[in-house]
């Protein structure tokens, strides 16, 4: 049985979790695809501490260099853009295959890495970098590749999922919950990449550049987050049949592709309303295959090692068979004009407004929705409330996103209304 060699640079914990997986199932492995994978070493800056993974002797370096060039196989674990980018490239001009999570590094710099891959013919995988254990990269570069993407619609952040789940079940406030969250390793010390639909926008730029044959990076991607997500909103969500999920969203929009990640309405009877704490949930709709749907475990530490190892099994399997670049990590194959700007986007809208109660509210609000050829499909006063302060709730027909925005400047403007108007997009899946 021929023997696979494996480096790993970065011994976190997804670098724990993936020693852990290879060391544990390395028989298991073996069986099942006639290949030996050998971990042959692991780089990282601290080689002390104990990450509860019983190690064979001398496997643990400074290195990384070093242990680049002894291996048939890289798994860059260290996350960033700075050591990990440069090591990548390293690996990728000697010829060596890569398995990365670095989700960052791929959103940004992606178009780069590729490159390099294809002029030295090495191969990069990258499935951990995409909702954790789920197979949605596999599913977008080979089970889907006789399909034309419709759409990508996926809850990609476990922490805010969490946060949203919280809030709703125990009707709790946003920054509760997020201590909480932080208390229970959920959420990060500095938790801005995930709350403000960072980490989402680089998951749905990889997708979508799989889908759709172009390396999109992070700036055609509308991102909003979390941060200032109402419990109000929450409240009269789940009365009007709805729950609130941070999306990241990838379309056809009229032969340009639409990309945007925010916090949505979805129906309560839909598959990803019911996806819920820190899980993930990505439907995937194609031409011939309709709507497939992946769900499970967005993140942590097996998870995460599971698809890396994944990945690993994959390029060993392409060493074994001379077979390079048998799956590019990115084949390029535009087959849309452009990026699709927000305000092209049509869709229902929910709108809250806190406003005077007094007569001619409700008509003036009406009147300039009206005007932008916007259509009410519900209206709402709440009762109970200050009269100087009632929630207005409407939920609009299908509108255009540009014809929104000139009306709630308008408004907002009004005197009558109180506060900041609250608007949130609604997803019919």
């Amino acid at each position: 049985m021929n023997v696979v060699k494996v480096g790993v640079l970065g011994f976190g914990t997804v670098g724990a979790g993936v020693v852990s997986c290879l060391l544990a199932n390395k028989d298991v492995m073996a069986r099942r695809t006639g290949v030996g994978i050998e971990l042959a070493g692991i780089a990282d800056l601290d080689t002390e501490s104990d990450r509860g993974v019983k190690l064979p002797p001398g496997i643990l370096t400074h290195d990384a260099a070093g242990l680049i060039a002894k291996v048939d196989v890289v798994v860059e674990l260290i996350g960033g853009s700075g050591v990990a980018k440069d090591l990548i490239l390293m690996a990728l001009e000697a010829g060596k295959p890569v398995v990365t999570a670095n989700k960052a590094l791929l959103a940004e710099y992606g178009e780069e890495l590729f490159a390099a891959a294809e002029k030295s013919q090495a191969d990069i995988y990258y499935e951990a970098s995409v909702a954790g254990g789920i197979p949605v990269i596999k599913a977008l570069r080979e089970g889907l590749a006789g399909n034309r993407i419709e759409k990508i619609v996926g809850i990609l952040n476990g922490t805010c999922n969490y946060i949203l789940t919280k809030m709703e079940e125990e009707d709790a406030d946003f920054s509760t919950v997020l201590k909480e969250a932080g208390r229970l390793g959920y959420a990060e010390a500095n938790p801005s990449l995930d709350i403000d639909g960072v980490d989402t926008a680089h998951k749905l730029a990889i997708m979508a550049s799989l889908a759709y044959g172009e390396w999109f990076g992070m700036l055609p991607v509308s991102v909003e987050g979390i941060r200032d997500i109402d419990l109000r909103d929450l409240r009269f969500a789940a009365e009007l049949g709805y729950r609130v999920k941070l999306m990241g969203i990838a379309s056809n929009d009229g032969g340009d592709v639409s990309l945007r990640v925010h916090p949505t309405l979805v129906p309560k009877h839909s598959i990803l309303a019911d996806v819920s704490d820190v899980f993930n949930g990505v439907v995937i709709s194609g031409d011939y295959v309709g709507e497939v749907f992946f769900h499970g475990k967005g993140a942590g530490r097996e998870p995460t090692a599971s698809a890396v190892v994944a990945d690993i099994v994959d390029v060993a399997l392409n060493l074994e068979s001379g077979s390079h670049r048998r799956v590019p990590a990115f084949r390029v194959g535009r087959q849309f004009a452009g990026v699709a700007p927000l305000n092209r986007l049509r869709c229902r809208y929910y709108i809250r407004l806190q406003v005077e109660d007094k007569p001619g509210v409700v008509a003036a609000v009406s009147s300039i929705l009206g005007e932008h050829f916007i259509s009410i499909s519900s209206i709402l006063q709440r009762e109970g409330q200050s009269s100087y302060n009632v929630s207005l709730l409407i939920v609009t027909h299908e509108a255009l996103e540009a014809n929104l925005s000139k009306a709630l400047a308008e408004m907002g403007a009004l005197e009558c209304v109180q506060e900041d108007i609250r608007l949130f997009r609604i997803e019919d899946i």
